[in-house]
């Protein structure tokens, strides 16, 4: 049996999610912040196409929103699972830790924060009914998502009960722990067990937040050998792997949706090591990525009423102005709703809304080194799951 010793303190990154306040200060990985950047923007970009773009009828010859709608369906094997395997990445420091002190810091936290915001989007979803996304609109449905199938803040909900798993699981052999994980996301990517709801990526991305939390080196090393080479041959695959799915239209196919998102996230970590050195494109990536939880849990009440705003100004385009707005209005909202929620957090922050708000009451940073339990061997191959839906 090897040992895996957590990382020093020193480089370990506050999990996919903590606001920047809640770091403990040390230097970060400059690709993970990177990749984790980047993935948080391909999830307000899909939500802007799914439920504002592709809700309105821009009436225009060429097919620019099937254009827009295609590129966001090609993007979902990448962005959660590259997301989960980072967060389980640095994920290990906390598990190593007492019960009690990742009770506190990461189940209970996590799970306040989603609870917090299910309210929040609640209410203020309820004000755009026509807005097409999970809500809770009856008692009933607020206490479903409050426990078997989680609204679109499911993300939150999953790092709650992932940290539970991996700390229940911690002295397994790996391959007990992620034989189990990657059988539920292939049978869940494949429909073979009833995942209503975001109750699917539950299923699909456990895998992923294991891979990260057991094969962290492996992560690391990939990361470090990255360059133009290695990110044309991994983008290569991706793309081949994509490609063969929707010609043969083998999403369904047990274990298929899986393959094609461990090559994308593979894909993603030499992406987002690559782009971690262009300077000026690292320093707003990482800059993002480092304020994940703001964006995530204010994003979707924000789009939705944007879109109200919008989309009267939007029908009453006229002459080339649907197809000029048709083409560049995603990246752009995706911007301005990006914008906001940094600004909302921080206008919030200021007024001292953001302790209650961004994290849970009362918690400690955690300081000092991990104890550093073994896991066991041996390691199992790569494997990944479905994403975002």
């Amino acid at each position: 049996m090897t040992t895996l010793r957590s990382a020093p303190p020193a480089l370990i990154p506050p999990a996919a999610g903590t606001p920047q306040a809640a770091a403990p200060g040390p230097r970060r990985i400059g690709w993970a912040d990177t990749a984790k950047g980047v993935c948080i923007l391909l999830v307000v970009l899909w939500h802007v196409v799914a439920k504002q773009y592709l809700q309105l009828d821009w009436r225009l010859a060429l097919p620019v929103p099937g254009a827009w709608g295609a590129l966001g369906e090609l993007l979902l094997p990448l962005r959660m699972p590259l997301f989960f395997a980072i967060s389980g990445m640095f994920a290990l420091g906390a598990v190593n830790r007492p019960w009690r002190v990742v009770a506190r810091s990461r189940v209970a936290r996590f799970l306040y924060l989603y609870v917090l915001w299910l309210l929040v989007h609640t209410a203020l979803l309820s004000t755009t009914p026509d807005f097409p996304t999970d809500r809770a609109t009856s008692a009933t449905g607020l206490l479903e998502q409050l426990t078997v199938t989680p609204s679109n803040l499911w993300y939150l909900y999953a790092l709650a009960l992932y940290f539970v798993i991996a700390k229940l699981t911690r002295r397994f052999p790996r391959i007990l722990v992620l034989g189990p994980a990657l059988a539920l996301s292939v049978l869940a990517s494949a429909d073979l067990v009833a995942a209503p709801g975001n109750r699917a990526g539950l299923y699909q991305n456990l895998v992923f937040f294991l891979v990260g939390l057991y094969f962290r080196p492996a992560v690391e090393r990939l990361a470090a050998a990255a360059d133009w080479r290695l990110l044309v041959l991994t983008g290569g695959v991706y793309g081949s792997a994509l490609l063969a799915m929707t010609v043969t239209r083998s999403q369904d196919v047990p274990g298929v949706w899986p393959l094609v998102s461990a090559t994308a996230t593979v894909f993603g970590v030499t992406a987002a090591a690559v782009l971690s050195r262009w300077n000026a494109l690292a320093r707003l990536l990482t800059g993002i990525g480092r304020q994940t939880l703001p964006i995530y849990v204010v994003h979707m009440p924000v789009l939705a009423l944007l879109g109200l705003a919008l989309a009267g100004p939007l029908s009453r385009l006229e002459g080339p102005w649907p197809t000029v707005v048709a083409v560049v209005q995603p990246l752009v909202l995706t911007g301005a709703v990006t914008w906001i929620c940094l600004l909302l957090h921080r206008v919030l922050g200021a007024a001292g809304a953001g302790r209650v708000l961004f994290d849970m009451p009362g918690r400690r940073t955690e300081r000092g080194p991990a104890p550093q339990p073994s896991f066991t061997e041996p390691p199992i191959g790569r494997s990944a799951t479905r994403l975002w839906r």
